[in-house]
């Protein structure tokens, strides 16, 4: 096992955790998420959408067959459900761990007018605030944030299109922390914005390029950024993909990975991140979506590794 190191942590690659039933494959891992039991979540495009892991890796089951559309993200609340962002058909549905669907957010395959600022278009993930209180990044049709109470009203919504402060380019994924600040990935504007629990600007962090995973553990943000695009930059290096770990207040911690690649110690385009109680770090990658950007002159493989988990070998985050 190769080691991805960085400036104070260090983690090693665990190839072949994930163990499937005979047959399975996951397509492109959109997210991931851990529970309090360190159950991980992982969830793809693929024909069995949720795939549920223990932490040593052990399938322990499957479900949302015949549900989802197009899975992208994906996050188990502060209440123990599991809140999955489908922006194929527009929704969020709160489910069990064993998923079965409590509650949905908007209406399946039915998407708000394009940048009208009402729910949903295309929405990308949710976060709980320490109250319950659900907050969705709604990013590729529009571009703002919905707010709703727990039982699925709709509360407020914040956000336009643009760069400025409160205006969003892509608001690609979301998560507040145990003080109920709201952090937003605005991944084609370059920066990670915060707010209050009204919607009030408060602060950005910059110094991360197209920040599009992300998750909080322990004080700390972990940014799956998918690197540059463009033909012209596309394999310029320090750009990307690669995790960064952040403060909250966006001082660089360390940033893990050598991408673009297929390596151990390389990404593709990692979209979904979750932390484990030991540290562990658990990448989705949409990478079979991502080779024609990295790679247009080479023809696709048919298989292309989407998943994987960083076992903390070195360092602390306190």
């Amino acid at each position: 096992m190769q080691r991805l190191l960085s400036a104070n942590l260090a983690y090693v690659v665990e190839p072949s955790w994930a163990q499937l039933p005979l047959g399975w494959e996951l397509g492109d891992v959109a997210g991931v998420a851990a529970d309090a039991a360190d159950q991980v979540y992982v969830f793809h495009r693929g024909a069995h959408p949720v795939v549920v892991f223990s932490r040593e890796g052990q399938f322990l089951r499957s479900w949302g067959e015949d549900i989802f559309t197009r899975p992208h993200g994906i996050h188990v609340g502060r209440d123990g459900f599991v809140y999955c962002t489908d922006d194929g058909d527009h929704t969020v549905r709160k489910c069990t761990p064993e998923g079965k669907v409590l509650l949905h957010l908007g209406v399946p395959g039915s998407a708000a007018q394009p940048m009208s600022g009402r729910p949903f278009n295309r929405c990308t993930h949710t976060a709980l605030s320490p109250s319950g209180d659900i907050y969705v990044s709604d990013g590729y049709g529009n571009a703002c944030v919905h707010k709703f109470s727990p039982d699925g009203r709709h509360l407020l919504s914040w956000g336009q299109p643009g760069i400025g402060p409160g205006e969003f380019n892509i608001p690609h994924n979301i998560c507040c922390d145990d003080e109920g600040w709201v952090y937003v990935a605005d991944r084609e504007s370059h920066r990670i914005q915060v707010f209050d629990g009204a919607g009030r600007y408060q602060a950005e962090i910059r110094g991360i390029h197209r920040p599009c995973a992300m998750c909080l553990h322990k004080g700390r943000l972990f940014v799956g950024e998918v690197g540059p695009g463009l033909p012209i930059n596309r394999l310029v290096p320090n750009l990307g993909p690669r995790i960064s770990v952040l403060t909250a207040d966006g001082d660089l911690v360390a940033r893990i990975g050598e991408g673009p690649g297929e390596g151990d110690t390389q990404f593709m385009a990692p979209h979904g991140i979750a932390v484990d109680s030991r540290g562990d770090i658990y990448v989705g990658e949409v990478a079979a979506a991502a080779w024609s950007e990295i790679y247009p002159e080479r023809e696709r493989p048919s298989r292309i590794r989407t998943f994987r988990k960083l076992v903390q070998v070195a360092g602390q985050l306190e």
